[in-house]
């Protein structure tokens, strides 16, 4: 993909910042009946909203590994593995706690970061190069489309 300028920067950070709020939004008022509800082929609530938590946790350590390990390798994870295993009937806010707060934690990053810090790129361990630009793009989007895949699920 190309490089993006400071004004798309600026929206995928506003975007990430945001996705806390959608991924809350969408359990807003659930029943345990829902949390453990799932449509074809699809996680459950209950396993998304961990997953996403799951997802913050290795996504921020992922940035901070890119900005300061010349040449860093962000190794792959079984997502699946992690959603089955470590779910069960665990209850979703403290998960919803982790997500709001390692997000704020890393867009004060985010903020922060340089033209240079943008343009580092590591290597991927399944996918290969995998840069700052890259995490952005795929973490600004990440709680807004699981939010959807339980807003779905929820049927509302």
């Amino acid at each position: 993909m190309g490089l993006l300028d400071a004004d798309e920067r600026a929206r995928l950070i506003t975007k990430y910042r945001d996705g806390y709020r959608a991924v809350a939004d969408s359990v807003d008022g659930i029943t345990e009946e829902e949390l453990d509800r799932a449509g074809d082929g699809e996680w459950t609530p209950r396993q998304i909203v961990h997953h996403v938590a799951d997802a913050e946790i290795v996504g921020a350590q992922r940035l901070r590994r890119l900005l300061v390990e010349p040449a860093s390798v962000i190794q792959g994870y079984d997502e699946k593995a992690f959603a089955e295993r470590l779910t069960g009937d665990r209850p979703i806010q403290p998960s919803l706690e982790a997500v709001r707060w390692v997000r704020e934690s890393t867009a004060q990053l985010l903020d922060r970061m340089t033209d240079a810090d943008w343009g580092i790129v590591g290597t991927h361990s399944e996918s290969g190069p995998f840069g700052t630009e890259d995490w952005l793009r795929m973490y600004a989007a990440h709680g807004h489309d699981h939010a959807a895949q339980i807003t779905r699920a929820r049927g509302t």
